[in-house]
This record gives structure tokens, sequence and C-alpha cells, in this order.
């Protein structure tokens, strides 16, 4: 069963959170509302999220200094953030915007089918992003695993490297795929960006598992890290 993405909507506004479930509810993925910056970096200890939409124009902690709370967190400084705001002071203000870290800024009103659809792109990714860290994982214990078995299960590795390549081919296929579509789409920038860094993490998992077949010479110690 697959584990379904989860999106922070940040807006002090109840009926602009109303606004942005109605859009978004399309793509089936859990949306956490937050009222505040506050309360949204409270979220962000506990949950991981996909993307957030973070409304710029908020009382207390307004947009850009919730952004910047986020981007100094190790562990949450790597989410897309998408700014929302229903005002627009020219090139100064969006590029304080992304500055602060965003990877879009849209102006309200905005085209439902537009966000949407970005907002798409970002959890594709993650997903992504999310298989691959499991494949990751899944082949760590597998080998720690047949490093303490031996006798009958001497002829277990290869079997499990086979499945291993045949479940990262999956993968790469379908990260392929997302690439050519951000190139069609012509896409942010900062998609294109990560859709790349999720293929050279790729490259060097499938390079992890070409040293382990038998009569490369290669090892355990050569599977690349994980970011």
């Amino acid at each position: 069963m697959v584990q379904k993405a989860k999106i922070l909507l940040v807006d002090d506004r109840p009926e602009n959170l109303l606004a942005l479930e109605a859009i978004l509810s399309a793509l089936d993925q859990t949306l956490v509302r937050a009222s505040s910056g506050e309360e949204a970096l409270k979220a962000l200890l506990t949950d991981d999220f996909a993307v957030i939409l973070l409304d710029v124009q908020m009382p207390g902690m307004d947009g850009f200094e919730t952004a910047a709370h986020i981007k100094r967190r190790e562990r949450t400084r790597d989410i897309p953030i998408i700014f929302l705001t229903a005002i627009n002071h020219g090139p100064h203000h969006t590029f304080r915007g992304y500055a602060a870290g965003a990877v879009d800024y849209i102006s309200k009103p905005f085209d439902p089918w537009v966000l949407r659809a970005k907002v798409s792109v970002f959890v594709e990714l993650y997903m992504k992003n999310c298989k691959l860290r499991e494949q990751a994982a899944l082949l760590r214990l597998q080998l720690e695993g047949d490093g303490h078995a031996g006798g009958e299960h001497e002829k277990e590795p290869a079997g499990l490297l086979a499945e291993l390549s045949a479940r990262l081919a999956a993968v790469e296929e379908q990260a392929e795929a997302l690439s050519k579509q951000l190139d069609d789409e012509s896409a942010d920038a900062a998609a294109v960006a990560t859709a790349a860094h999720l293929e050279r993490k790729l490259t060097g998992l499938r390079r992890a598992l070409d040293a382990l077949e038998p009569g490369t010479g290669g090892g355990a110690g050569v599977l690349p890290a994980q970011s």
C-alpha cells in the first residue's frame, strides 16, 4: 500500500485554507492545515512534508520569517516552499521570496489548475525519493543479514541482488519519465534540479549494485551515502 504524501498549507485565513483544500483534494494526498507560522513550525517538528504552501501576509510571524526558520533546520531545509500572496510589490518583493528559499511565488487570485500542477510535481519527486530511500535501506538490511548467514544461504545474495536490481530499474524508469515530463512542460528550475539530484542518487545506487555482482571485486562498503 502506497503511503500518501503530506502537504502543509499555511494561511491565517480559514477561507483561504478551505479553498486550497478544495483545489488540492484531487491529488488524493494528506493535507495538513496551519493557521500561523508558529503552528507550521510545530507541525514540521514531527511530520515529513512533500511541499509547503505558505502565505506571505500573516500576523505575527509572516511567511518570509517562517521560511527562514524552515531553511535553518536541517530536517526541513530541503522541503520545497511555494509562496502565496494577495499583493504584488514588484520585483523586489518577489526577489525577497526567492531569497527566503521559495521555489515558486504565486500571486492571488491564482489559477487552480496551475497551482495543482505545480504541487503535483513536487509530490511526485517526494514519492520517488521515498522509494529510493526504502530500496537503499532494504539493500543494507539484506546485506547485513547475509553477512551473518552461511551454509544453505550462500546462494541467496545473488538472488537478492537480482531482485533489488529489478526494483531499482523500475524506479529508474519512473525517474526518467518524470525528467522528460519536466522538460516538456518547461517546469520550474527548482523542480528540474530536484529531479536531477534524484537521478544522480539513482546512478550512485546502480553503480553500487553493479559493484556487488559476483566477480567484480565489490563489497558492501561501496554503497553511496544517501542524503
